[in-house]
């Protein structure tokens, strides 16, 4: 007597993503599309569009490397939005922007935009050795 149930192959099929014959999922958005785009990322967008909008008016700029940090290693009680370290021997001169911290005291991205130029602007002023509004006359502005 034939039983109608075959009988179970000995290896496990392969399980597939591709039940219904659509194809395998893609991703949700093209990676041109800001929602690709970490917080991370955008974050290094703004400071980069802030930076190059300072270049123009200082070219000195150029040779000092703008890095952006998630949090601060200090163990203050205020907690910095950037730092301006001056050029030493074998290091050129530095300004670090702390993505969280400005993160964190801003709604959206027009904030965010606004007080990361500012943060950027006072620390140039600080390695130059200048007031903010003569780095940036509008600064305070917007």
């Amino acid at each position: 007597m034939d039983s109608p149930v075959p009988p179970h192959p000995s290896e496990p099929r392969p399980r597939r993503r591709d039940r219904h014959g659509r194809g395998m999922r893609g991703p949700v958005a093209p990676p041109q599309v800001p929602l690709s785009a970490s917080r991370a990322d955008s974050f290094r967008d703004l400071v980069q569009d802030s930076v190059e909008r300072l270049e123009r008016r200082w070219p000195q700029l150029a040779e000092v490397d703008f890095v952006v940090l998630d949090v601060p290693s200090t163990g203050e009680e205020t907690v910095p939005l950037g730092n301006a370290l001056s050029a030493e021997k074998e290091r050129p001169a530095q300004i670090v922007i702390y993505r969280r911290p400005v993160e964190i005291r801003t709604k959206n991205r027009d904030e965010r935009a606004l007080l990361v130029h500012e943060v950027v602007v006072e620390q140039v002023a600080e390695l130059l050795g200048l007031a903010p509004e003569s780095v940036d006359p509008r600064y305070g502005q917007e």
